[in-house]
């Protein structure tokens, strides 16, 4: 069965099917997901998926491009929702160099709270990067984030840099850009990657894998990056859901 260790089941594309999504979902072997709260209004929303649904897990944390907004009350919101049982992780948080929308210094410094926070609660921390590598690998490092590890969510860097990353007790998560034709870095790093530190995901509603791409995302294509990633490795469907689901259960502690 596959863990779809990153969905946005509680965007607004979701408001008018979201019973027959997660249908859909569970016929093409996903039997997990995480719901990642981004800012107040997704962070909500996700509780009420988790609250409402068994099979549904808990990201909370502040995106980059939100982090203008952040407060020293929201951060006392997320220690608070640490203790939730179902929050298995804090994020997704980091750097974006693509929408100006929170200058970068903001960014540096909600980045930092939210690791310092993860390292107070010891949950693992959902990395987003967007054109801003250097700056988020230096940022984990200088802030000890091997202390909780976590997920590079939606990988798409070099080898080095995964290396970087596994060295900062990483996982790295794999999405629908793995199986773009034009997508050479997710392939690499895809054959590359150790397989106890691998993670599948969406990133619903999304990126859309390949032949999906350009329409909504949905959890049940989380088994085509699977495949994809199967035939990339040579190793059998069957074996990347199973360790993919493995590895993110130990990580978030599921049992």
């Amino acid at each position: 069965m596959l863990f779809d260790t990153h969905v946005h089941l509680n965007d607004e594309a979701f408001e008018e099917d979201l019973e027959a999504v997660i249908t859909r979902a569970k016929e093409n072997d996903v039997s997990r997901m995480a719901v990642v709260g981004f800012n107040k209004k997704t962070i909500d929303r996700a509780l009420e998926l988790a609250e409402q649904y068994s099979f549904i897990y808990l990201i909370v944390g502040w995106h980059p491009t939100d982090a203008i907004d952040f407060t020293d009350a929201d951060l006392e919101w997320l220690r608070q929702l640490s203790e939730h049982p179902k929050v298995v992780a804090l994020g997704e948080m980091g750097l974006d160099y693509h929408w100006d929308t929170s200058p970068k210094e903001v960014q540096f410094e909600v980045f930092r709270k939210q690791i310092r926070l993860a390292r107070e609660v010891k949950l693992p921390i959902v990395i987003h990067n967007r054109e801003a590598t250097e700056d988020v690998v230096r940022i984990l490092e200088e802030e000890h984030a091997e202390e909780v590890g976590g997920i590079m969510h939606c990988f798409g860097e070099t080898v080095e840099v995964m290396e970087r990353c596994l060295a900062l007790n990483f996982h790295i998560s794999f999405g629908g850009t793995v199986t773009f034709k034009n997508a050479k870095l997710p392939k690499i790093a895809a054959e590359a990657i150790p397989i106890d530190r691998m993670l599948i995901e969406t990133d619903a509603p999304y990126l859309a894998p390949h032949p999906n791409r350009g329409k909504r995302n949905e959890p049940a294509y989380v088994k085509l990056v699977a495949e994809k990633i199967a035939e990339l490795k040579e190793m059998k469907y069957e074996e990347i859901a199973r360790y993919t689901m493995d590895n993110a259960n130990k990580l978030f502690g599921i049992q």
